[in-house]
């Protein structure tokens, strides 16, 4: 559809007589909505910018204040607040796929994060440890890894997504202004440490993150990394912490069509999530871009060699060893129920919950009523993993550790059986669910 011309310019004037935020008179514009006097909305309205300057008169804060999440009715009443979030990127683009008006074609309610995350590739495993010269790292990921979680979820979901990549700031900056000017929320990848709100100090320079910007005000922009608030960011501020991912050329995507997808074409993409799912954790599928000697860290493989890791008090490679030292000890400790809670790349129950519920709302789907059979086991296999977490002790006492880690060792074993055999389960019924469909 065309927009009107000098739409910013229009929806500027009608801020100004409204009192609405430049969103919902963009958004009302674009309706069709007629004004209405709202002068004691306008007199309540949060003025984000003026509240990160403030104390800082004539320069901009390099820690903007988060700006406190609007109330529905008079800011961004068509873009969702974050709520009950267990895996953040599923959770991302179902916030963003609600405000763009996409349904399931079944139930005509949003796509779920639960049906978003199964269609991500759901949960894997993978464990490194690495010494440097003043602390052992201890990485968990209980996501689906190695493979593109977010490209998958794009890919599979059914949506219209309008993805554009480009090595230049200023195109960048026109492609988002031209999808915020459509009344859409646009998700941009960035250097996490570049943020202004983030320590930089304490994230690895090559982390990235997407966050949605869902907005401006004046000369900000509105951003939402899942925090539950709003934060403020300058555009300059934006497109360096865009820049410094060089690998992705400012990426950006987008929803611009309310199209809904075909039954049939979810149930397709769940299959084969499934199968790319549980043949990563089964060991049957080659691992994309890791190399061969990594392998063993992957899966339920993994899980294996990461029991014989904990229980091994002899060996440099055992965690005995690796963690001898206080420091070491309680700054790996940390790490690891760190990466157990996160909801980046593990998160509660190790995701197994979550993907319980992907596989009974896809049993929902055409032809994928037999899903719901195996959800239990996932449920069971959520417990397990809590009770894992529950375990790691980032205060344990240097003398207590291999105690503890024969106990982490004990409950892993556990998890590792329960895996085998509900991934070998599910994995015989997905393909009983493709031979049928063929």
């Amino acid at each position: 559809m065309g927009q009107p011309a000098n739409l910013k310019k229009q929806a500027r004037e009608r801020m100004a007589r409204t009192g609405e935020s430049y969103t919902t008179a963009r958004k009302n514009i674009l309706t069709g909505k007629p004004e209405s006097p709202k002068a004691a909305r306008a007199a309540q309205a949060r003025d984000y910018a003026k509240e990160a300057r403030e104390g800082k008169i004539g320069a901009k804060p390099k820690a903007p204040k988060p700006a406190p999440a609007p109330a529905p009715q008079d800011e961004l009443p068509e873009y969702p607040a974050p709520e009950d979030v267990i895996q953040y990127d599923a959770a991302l683009w179902h916030r963003v796929l609600v405000q763009a008006g996409v349904t399931n074609p079944l139930t005509s309610a949003p796509l779920s994060q639960a049906l978003l995350a199964g269609l991500a590739g759901g949960i894997g495993f993978m464990v490194f440890t690495f010494e440097y010269a003043e602390s052992t790292t201890a990485t968990l990921v209980t996501r689906a890894h190695p493979e593109p979680y977010t490209q998958n979820l794009l890919a599979r979901c059914g949506a219209t997504i309008n993805e554009r990549t480009t090595g230049s700031a200023q195109k960048a900056a026109e492609y988002m202004d031209a999808a915020l000017d459509a009344g859409r929320a646009v998700v941009v990848r960035v250097a996490f440490n570049a943020l202004p709100w983030i320590d930089g100090n304490e994230v690895d320079e090559a982390e990235t993150i997407d966050l949605v910007v869902v907005g401006d005000h004046e000369d900000d922009l509105l951003v939402d990394d899942g925090s539950g608030l709003l934060n403020v960011i300058s555009p300059e501020d934006l497109a360096f912490a865009r820049a410094k991912r060089k690998k992705e050329k400012h990426w950006q995507a987008w929803v611009p069509s309310t199209r809904s997808p075909e039954a049939e074409t979810l149930a397709a993409n769940a299959l084969e999530a499934i199968e790319e799912t549980t043949s990563r954790l089964l060991g049957t599928r080659e691992l994309s871009g890791i190399p061969e000697h990594f392998a063993k860290n992957f899966g339920i493989t993994g899980m294996h060699s990461f029991a014989a890791r904990l229980r091994d008090t002899t060996t440099k490679t055992g965690w005995t060893r690796m963690f001898a030292d206080p420091e070491r000890l309680a700054g790996g400790m940390n790490q690891l129920s760190g990466f157990l809670t996160d909801t980046r790349f593990g998160g509660e129950g190790a995701l197994r919950g979550l993907y319980a519920d992907f596989l009974d709302e896809a049993s929902g789907l055409p032809g994928l009523s037999a899903l719901g059979e195996h959800s239990a086991g996932y449920v069971q296999l959520a417990q397990l993993w809590d009770e894992f977490a529950d375990l790691v002790d980032p205060e344990v006492a240097v003398e207590d550790r291999s105690a503890m880690f024969e106990r982490m060792a004990e409950a892993m074993d556990r998890i590792a059986e329960a895996e085998h055999h509900a991934a070998s389960a599910l994995a015989g019924t997905a393909q009983s669910l493709v031979s049928k469909t063929r």
